[in-house]
């Protein structure tokens, strides 16, 4: 019996030993591998065009009005809740702030000064970000969070103003991990893009038919209305979203999955739109091609290797504490929707920040009911006293910006020295379906609080 015992333990022993000896094995080829220097032409190729589109984005945001209509003409923004200090400069104080995110992205682009510039612009960024909601977009998010990978890689190391200055940090190569950052940032925010589809009103075409049909061409009108083809868009964005990063990986796949990324993302910017996103989306294809197709097409007088300063383990500790709680963070922030009661569709909590994009059209209304607490007097408030048209349109399907409007009430009222009750009528439709009630009638909300991390109970949950 005892010799059975030993035997046993000494099979376990063997096992736990082999199984050391396996994780030791694959740590240190993955180590090798994040860490070997590989040519870093698309890193630098990618810098380039990243500064050419934020400063292209910038100005198009001033030649378009997107500035005046968002920061200029309204008396109040929609910040994010708890970063309210973050309001607009005065006057014409934005036109500046975007001129000079623009002047930014030249610099980054041609590399002169590159991280206090880029340090600089995502600053700015981050501020022009947080200060309004009514104009959100994913895309907004995702400048933001590249500008922060981008200022911990050496993209200024090649074919820029500060490796002419400065020849000591000028080198062809780049530990792998820098290029690795990149395709995991694309391929979170393609993977979430999908699972986020994968609900009723996408499925059924109702999402893409509306859309498509308030985007259509006059010429295509016919072919747009027709079910098959709404079911089509429907089912191939899915697809789209799920196989473009393995696609793009796999060298035999790559040209196609290439082409598709163009036609997918040209198809959108024509129909939708949306900003800066179809080419912000298409530059990180450059990620996936070979280091040395990328040296041979755009950088033909380079050799592969000319010089490399940067150690072998170069970002190690920037890994292992920067990159791999901003990725976990990454992951988990868009999970936070499932551990607050209610579908996140209805009640929004948990939408911003979690790649739910181009997903569904709310519509609806949102009436605001004062009541006078000394006189008993009610009235509904006119909101164009505080909001611009674009505001109203906005907030009147968002609770978090329904809750920052009936404080901005509130305030309005306390100025001139009455205490109010304010009470909402709020009704919502999801793709154009039936309206249903969205909050609480009988809450005040005057002494109502915005819950940032759990479920409002004064949003009425969709039955």
């Amino acid at each position: 019996m005892l010799k059975e015992s030993e035997s046993a333990n000494d099979t376990l022993l063997s096992i736990f030993i082999s199984l050391k000896k396996y994780l030791e094995n694959r740590y240190q080829k993955c180590r090798s591998a994040l860490f070997t220097p590989i040519d870093n032409s698309q890193l630098i190729l990618f810098r380039i065009v990243f500064g050419i589109l934020i400063s292209w984005h910038c100005i198009q945001c001033i030649m378009n009005e997107w500035v005046r209509r968002n920061f200029i003409l309204p008396t109040y923004t929609f910040s994010h809740i708890g970063m309210e200090w973050l309001q607009p400069l005065p006057g014409e104080g934005m036109h500046y702030y975007f001129y000079f995110m623009a002047l930014l992205g030249v610099f980054i682009s041609i590399g002169l000064f590159y991280r206090w510039s880029l340090g600089l612009f995502t600053l700015l960024w981050a501020g022009a970000y947080f200060m309004q909601k009514t104009a959100y977009n994913n895309h907004y998010y995702l400048l933001l969070l590249v500008c922060i990978i981008m200022l911990f890689l050496p993209a200024n190391a090649s074919h820029s103003v500060d490796a002419r200055r400065n020849p000591d940090i000028r080198s062809n190569t780049v530990p792998s991990w820098c290029i690795w950052v990149m395709i995991l940032q694309i391929a979170i925010v393609y993977f979430f893009a999908t699972v986020a589809k994968l609900y009723s009103g996408w499925l059924d075409g109702s999402f893409t038919k509306g859309m498509l049909h308030k985007n259509a061409i006059p010429l295509l009108e016919n072919l747009y209305n027709q079910q098959w083809f709404y079911l089509f868009i429907a089912y191939a964005g899915i697809l789209f979203d799920l196989l473009i990063v393995p696609a793009l990986l796999w060298h035999k796949t790559r040209k196609y999955a290439f082409m598709a990324s163009l036609f997918f993302h040209l198809f959108n910017k024509l129909h939708l739109g949306i900003g800066i996103f179809p080419f912000m989306a298409l530059s990180f294809s450059i990620f996936f091609f070979p280091p040395e197709t990328i040296r041979k097409l755009f950088f033909r007088n380079r050799t592969a290797v000319e010089k490399t300063p940067l150690k072998p383990d170069y970002g190690r500790k920037m890994v292992l504490y920067f990159f791999i709680p901003f990725f976990i963070f990454q992951v988990l922030c868009p999970l936070r929707h499932w551990v607050i009661k209610g579908d996140v569709l209805w009640t929004e909590e948990g939408h911003r920040l979690s790649w739910r994009m181009m997903l569904r059209n709310r519509s609806g209304y949102t009436k605001f009911l004062v009541v006078n607490n000394e006189t008993g007097k009610q009235h509904y408030f006119k909101l164009k006293k505080l909001l611009t048209k674009k505001q109203i349109r906005g907030m009147q399907t968002k609770p978090d910006m329904i809750w920052q409007t009936a404080q901005k009430i509130k305030e309005h009222y306390q100025l001139k020295g009455k205490k109010v009750s304010i009470y909402i009528d709020s009704k919502v439709a999801i793709n154009k379906k039936q309206l249903r009630r969205l909050i609480d009638p009988n809450v005040d909300f005057a002494k109502a609080e915005w819950n940032y991390f759990s479920h409002n109970e004064w949003i009425l949950l969709y039955d």
